[in-house]
């Protein structure tokens, strides 16, 4: 039987304090298979598609391949890293490389990841406008203010000319401040990624992280009013482990099946918008 968790910021920050443990790493160890050779693994997400692709992993792959599967779901991108590192998962499933690049480096994880599942493609949108033509001189810009993902945000933006980005800067790394030319004159409010969503009819328009676009009922094609490339996309997201546990016979199984054909129909068939396309 599937067991789904939801760790809001709050509960996690109060059971992090709790286990008291320290960014370098932990003594955790993948339990060994039960008597009946079921290894439970503790897997955190993001609730959306990363939750719902693993929820479906679970009740129609795992079982067969040695696997049950403990789902717990966080609001938080802070968050699954730190609990992976302290021991409190298995796995993780919910990042692409560039935040796993700033995660690791700047925290000191000793984490490894496999490669990647799906891309969510990010989109700008708004609420008044259905043109980036439209949009006026001054116009208000909610991003994100996520290190590794507003360099990502700003791409998209440059990409369709409406800003320049100075060009001695990594688009991964970019911020606001790298702003080489704004010919609108845009006003970015930067703000949390999960809040860009629920704070759209603030702003003239918003680009928006795919999983909190999707849980907000927003398609990147359908809403959009510019919509991110899936080709050459170096943002998939992948499951993310401890480093020593990628050889982890039940890690590699479960890597195996999310990477899977019954995996890619059903996020094409889940997801038939775009809002989610398999990297595989």
């Amino acid at each position: 039987m599937r067991r789904i968790a939801t760790v809001t910021a709050a509960t996690a920050a109060s059971i992090l304090l709790l286990a008291g443990c320290g960014a370098g790493g932990s003594d955790a160890e993948i339990a060994a298979p039960d008597e009946e050779g079921i290894t439970t693994l503790t897997v955190g997400v993001s609730p959306v598609p990363h939750g719902t692709i693993l929820e479906f992993v679970d009740g129609n792959l795992a079982e067969e391949a040695g696997l049950d599967l403990e789902i717990v779901s966080y609001d938080d991108y802070a968050l699954p890293n730190r609990a992976l590192a302290d021991g409190e998962l298995d796995a993780n499933y919910f990042q692409h490389l560039p935040y796993f690049e700033f995660e690791t480096e700047g925290q000191g994880y000793d984490l490894e990841h496999f490669p990647g599942v799906h891309i969510e493609p990010f989109a700008l949108y708004s609420n008044e406008y259905d043109d980036v033509a439209d949009l006026p001189d001054g116009a208000r810009i909610g991003i994100n203010n996520d290190p590794s993902n507003q360099g990502r945000a700003l791409d998209l933006l440059a990409q369709a000319g409406l800003i320049t980005l100075s060009d001695d800067v990594e688009v991964v790394a970019a911020t606001v401040g790298d702003i080489a030319e704004n010919p609108k004159n845009f006003e970015f409010v930067e703000a949390d990624a999960a809040s860009l969503a629920r704070t759209l009819e603030d702003v003239d328009a918003s680009v928006i992280n795919g999983n909190y676009a999707i849980e907000a009922g927003l398609s990147p094609t359908e809403d959009g009013i510019l919509v991110e490339s899936g080709e050459d996309n170096p943002y998939a997201n992948f499951l993310a482990v401890r480093a020593g546990d990628e050889t982890n016979e039940a890690i590699v199984k479960l890597d195996e099946l999310l990477r899977s054909e019954e995996v890619r129909q059903f996020i094409e068939e889940t997801w038939a918008d775009g809002a989610v396309i398999p990297a595989f």
